[in-house]
């Protein structure tokens, strides 16, 4: 049994903290928050490391934790910092491309290692971060088994 991980847009926390619990996950479209949503097997921690790490150039150990919205049996709800989804937005192929060979390249952390994968992530992260953007939302990522 592994672990999913929704991530969705809300205005703010307490939109985020409504997502209904008795939602299946193939149910939960995030549209009832105002977003299209991501499924992915990758932890929202390594998303935002990928993304400061490789774009931003923060030092592994400088990347933020995230903040717990909700935490229930059943799931949890966390949001994402907004450093990790701006900078996207900002940058080019180049830098795109630039930040999957770094991250492919960093030891000793989770998440995908090869670079082409790397890419592609960021690219679906890219376009997400517009998304969110265009909907005036943050980002939250919404865990369970």
């Amino acid at each position: 049994m592994g672990v999913t991980y929704k991530y969705f847009g809300a205005p703010d926390g307490a939109t985020a903290a409504r997502v209904p619990i008795s939602m299946r996950p193939e149910e939960l479209g995030g549209d009832e928050l105002g977003m299209g949503g991501m499924f992915s097997k990758i932890k929202p921690e390594t998303v935002a490391a990928m993304v400061l790490t490789g774009i931003q150039g923060i030092p592994l150990h400088k990347v933020p934790p995230l903040e717990l919205v909700v935490l229930h049996p059943d799931y949890a709800v966390v949001k994402l910092p907004m450093t990790v989804v701006d900078p996207l937005r900002d940058v080019g192929e180049e830098s795109v491309g630039a930040a999957a060979f770094i991250w492919s390249t960093v030891p000793d952390r989770g998440g995908p290692r090869d670079a082409f994968n790397v890419y592609q992530l960021l690219h679906e992260w890219q376009d997400f971060s517009y998304r969110l953007h265009d909907a005036g939302h943050q980002a939250y990522c919404l865990v369970w088994p």
